[in-house]
C-alpha cells in the first residue's frame, strides 16, 4: 500500500466517509522515518515533488563546525552523541538530529590555534611547555613570533572551553539537518550555552 499523504482517505467531520474516485498519485507518497545514526558515511538522495532533491543522510561521522568567538570553521570528526532534549533513547542508539549535543575531535581546532596565536591549548604546562617553546621559537622567525603574541595578547580562551582541550574533545551542537541534506554540520558550544548543557549532562550522571 504505501504510505499517503492525501486527505481522500479520510472521514468527514460530521463522521460520513468520502468516496475515492482516484488512486494514489506518486507526489502524495510519504516516505518512513529514517533517522541518521553515528558511522561511516552513507546518504541516499531522494526525488522529492518538483524534481527537487533531498539528500537523507543514514549514517555520518564528521561535519563542519564553527568556532563563533575565533570565527573560523574546521571539518571535524564526531566522536559521541551526549544530550538530546527529546529522549534519552536517542542518545543511547547515538542517532544524529538537529540540536544534539556531541562531542567532536578538538585537534583541528587546536592546530588551528597553535598556528593562529603560537599557543598550544590543552597540552602540559608549566616546565615541559617551557621546553617545547623554546623549541618552536627557534623554527619560527621573529616576525612570526612578534606577531602571534600580539594576538594572544587580545584574546583570552574561556576556562570551561580550556578544559576541553585538555580532554581532546569539545561539546557542538548540530545545526544542520541531516535527514534533509545529508550533512551533520553545527557549532561549538561556548558562554552560557556551554554552562546549561554541562549541567544538565552533571544531571544526568548524577541520575
Amino acid at each position: 500500500m504505501g504510505i499517503g499523504r492525501d486527505s481522500r482517505h479520510k472521514h468527514y467531520k460530521t463522521g460520513g466517509r468520502s468516496k475515492t474516485s482516484i488512486k494514489k498519485r506518486k507526489y502524495e507518497m510519504g516516505r518512513p522515518a529514517t533517522p541518521c545514526k553515528l558511522g561511516a558515511k552513507r546518504v541516499r538522495s531522494v526525488r522529492c515533488r518538483g524534481g527537487n532533491m533531498k539528500y537523507r543522510a543514514l549514517r555520518l561521522d564528521a561535519g563542519n563546525y564553527a568556532w563563533g568567538s575565533e570565527n573560523v570553521t574546521k571539518k571535524v570528526r564526531i566522536l559521541d552523541v551526549v544530550y538530546n532534549a527529546t529522549s534519552n533513547e536517542l542518545v543511547r542508539t547515538k542517532t544524529l538530529l538537529k540540536n544534539t549535543v556531541v562531542q567532536i575531535d578538538a585537534h583541528p581546532f587546536m592546530q588551528w590555534y597553535l598556528k593562529k596565536y603560537g599557543v598550544d591549548v590543552g597540552k602540559k604546562k608549566k616546565a615541559a611547555a617551557k621546553e617545547e617553546k623554546q623549541e618552536e621559537e627557534q623554527k619560527r622567525s621573529k616576525h612570526v613570533i612578534a606577531k602571534q603574541k600580539a594576538r594572544a595578547a587580545k584574546t583570552k580562551l574561556d576556562n570551561t572551553l580550556e578544559e576541553q582541550f585538555q580532554s581532546g574533545r569539545l561539546l557542538a551542537c548540530i545545526a544542520s539537518r541531516p535527514g534533509q541534506c545529508g550533512r551533520a554540520d553545527g557549532y561549538v558550544l561556548e558562554g552560557e550555552e556551554l554552562v546549561f548543557y554541562k549541567k544538565k549532562l552533571e544531571k544526568k550522571k548524577k541520575n
